[in-house]
């Protein structure tokens, strides 16, 4: 029997469970019939910021950034780019530090962009600085075991 995995969907976000053996073939939502991978980062916000962090039972990838961040704007193609290579072993987000200020304080994000790993609600790893896609891959994939 294979171990059921809780994701949280990006559309509605229900929490699903998926049988491990199964993440890669494109599992939907139970409740809103959405894919639950899209190999696109997905956006958070304050309501659903730690229902993600905390109910997938895969690693969540997020990127703390603004949209007045040069750094940033230049990064978002490789993330969305490494989104596409870490689905579905990994959920990949984004959080828009301007628009949650709160969030972001909770976790001490002092500089943008932050890469900032998390697994079980608990955060991992982190990663203060712009990165190339595959850069990203190697990093979020060297902290899980």
């Amino acid at each position: 029997m294979s171990e059921a995995l809780h994701l949280v969907c990006p559309h509605c976000h229900a929490v699903n469970r998926v049988p491990a053996a199964r993440l890669g073939e494109n599992p939907a939502c139970g409740q809103c019939r959405q894919p639950l991978f899209t190999a696109q980062p997905l956006e958070l916000d304050a309501p659903h910021f730690d229902r993600h962090i905390g109910r997938n039972d895969i690693p969540v990838l997020v990127d703390f950034w603004a949209p007045w961040c040069g750094p940033c704007r230049m990064m978002a193609p490789a993330f969305a780019q490494a989104a596409s290579m870490l689905e579905p072993q990994f959920r990949v987000a984004k959080l828009d530090t301007e628009a949650h200020q709160a969030i972001a304080a909770r976790h001490a994000i002092r500089s943008i962009p932050t890469l900032a790993l998390f697994r079980g609600g608990r955060e991992i790893a982190r990663q203060a600085g712009a990165m190339a896609a595959a850069d990203i891959v190697r990093w979020a994939r060297s902290h899980v075991g």
